[in-house]
C-alpha cells in the first residue's frame, strides 16, 4: 500500500480505468483534430490508453480532458460522448446489470462496481423512501472548472444505459445541475426529455420509484452470478498504485520478454535513473519489485497453458535458461513452476 502517495495526494494514485479517455481520442480522431498534445509530458500514450489493463491518476484523466476540450470543434461534448453509448460499452458490468432480476438491482449492481468503468464523477443513490428517488454525483473540488462536461457525460451514459436496460421510454423525472446553464442548455432537454435545473445544490438525475420494480425478460440468475465474480475480479485489480509506479508497468508489460532494464525505462520516461528510484520509493516500491510483480502475474497466466513448456514461459519473461526461470519463480511465490500449474489446473 502507497501510504504517501494516498495520504498526500489521492488523486495521484493510478487506479483509474481508461475508458472515458478511450472515448474521447476516439471523437477527436473522428472530428480530424489532432491529439498528440493532449498526452504530452504525462507518460501516457494512446496505445496505452487504449490497453484495457492500462491504470492512470484521476489528476492524469482531468489534465488530458482540460488540454482536450479547449481543441475539439463542438459544443456540448460531454453529451456527445455520452449520448453515444450502448450496450457494449459497459462491458462485464453492463451484461451483470442487463441480468439483473429488475431495474432496482440493475441499479444495485451499478453502483456497487461502478468504479469498474473508471468515473470521474461518484454515484450514489439517495432514497428517501418517496415517490422518488435520485443518482447523485459528485467529484473532488480540483475538477470543478470541468463540472459540465463531466455531468453531461455521466448522465448521458446513466441514460443510455438505463434506455438499453428499460427500454426506450425510459425517462428520469428531472435532472439538477449545480452549475450555470451552459449556452447550449437545450441539447440537454432534447437529450433526457425532462425537465432540467440548472444553478442547483447538488448533481443528481432523480427517477420515480416505479422504474426500479421493473422486472427484466433478461434475467438470468446463473449468467448474472458469473458476470458479477467478472466485475468483483475486475474490482480487485484496481490496486493503489502511483503515478510513477503505473507508468513503470505500462513500459514493462508488453516488453517482458525483452527483459527491460531500470536505465531503459527511465530513459523512456525522460528521467534519471536516480530520479525514477527516489520517485518509485516514495510511491514504496522498487523497479525490481514493479518488474516481479509483473512477470509473477504473467506467469501464473501462461501456466493455465498446459501447451506451453516452462523452459517456453521463461522465455516469454525474458529468461534465456529455464533453471533461472524455475529459481525466480520459487522466490517471487514459494513454489516451483510445476508445482503451482499443477495446483492451478487442478482449480
Amino acid at each position: 500500500m502507497h501510504r504517501k502517495t494516498i495520504g498526500g495526494d489521492r488523486l495521484a494514485v493510478a487506479n483509474v480505468p481508461t475508458n472515458m479517455l478511450c472515448g474521447l481520442l476516439l471523437l477527436g480522431s473522428e472530428l480530424g483534430v489532432s491529439t498528440d498534445g493532449w498526452l504530452a509530458g504525462l507518460h501516457l500514450s494512446a496505445e496505452q490508453l487504449n490497453d484495457p489493463l492500462t491504470r492512470i491518476s484521476y489528476r492524469q484523466a482531468i489534465e488530458v480532458i482540460r488540454r482536450a476540450l479547449p481543441t475539439l470543434p463542438i459544443d456540448a461534448v460531454g453529451l456527445a460522448m455520452g449520448g453515444n453509448q450502448n450496450g457494449g460499452n459497459f462491458g462485464l458490468l453492463g451484461l451483470a446489470m442487463k441480468t439483473a432480476r429488475n431495474f432496482g438491482d440493475a441499479v444495485r449492481i451499478g453502483l456497487d462496481y461502478q468504479r469498474n468503468l473508471g468515473p470521474l464523477m461518484a454515484l450514489a443513490l439517495e432514497d428517501h423512501g418517496g415517490p422518488t428517488l435520485a443518482i447523485v454525483a459528485t467529484t473532488p473540488e480540483q475538477a470543478n472548472d470541468l463540472l459540465p462536461f463531466l455531468c453531461e457525460e455521466m448522465f448521458s451514459s446513466v441514460l443510455m444505459l438505463g434506455r438499453e436496460l428499460a427500454g426506450s421510454a425510459f425517462s428520469p423525472l428531472r435532472l439538477e445541475l449545480g452549475y450555470p446553464a451552459p449556452a447550449h442548455a437545450d441539447k440537454y432537454r432534447e437529450l433526457f426529455g425532462c425537465e432540467v435545473r440548472f444553478d442547483q445544490p447538488r448533481h443528481a438525475m432523480v427517477l420515480e420509484r416505479h422504474w426500479m420494480q421493473l422486472p427484466f425478460a433478461s434475467y438470468n440468475p446463473v449468467t448474472s452470478q458469473q458476470a458479477l465474480s467478472l466485475c468483483r475480479a475486475q474490482l480487485a485489480t484496481l490496486s493503489m498504485r502511483g503515478e510513477t509506479t503505473a507508468a513503470v508497468e505500462r513500459l514493462l508489460r508488453p516488453n517482458l520478454r525483452d527483459n527491460p532494464q531500470m536505465s531503459e525505462v527511465a530513459l523512456a520516461l525522460h528521467l534519471s535513473e536516480r530520479t525514477l528510484r527516489r520517485q518509485l520509493s516514495e510511491e514504496e516500491t522498487s523497479f525490481s519489485e514493479v518488474h516481479d510483480r509483473l512477470r509473477t502475474e504473467y506467469a501464473l497466466e501462461l501456466l493455465q497453458n498446459p501447451a506451453l513448456d516452462i523452459a517456453a514461459i521463461g522465455g516469454q519473461l525474458g529468461f534465456n535458461d529455464a533453471r533461472e526461470f524455475r529459481r525466480a519463480f520459487k522466490r517471487w511465490t514459494g513454489q516451483t513452476p510445476s508445482e503451482t500449474r499443477r495446483h492451478l489446473i487442478q482449480c
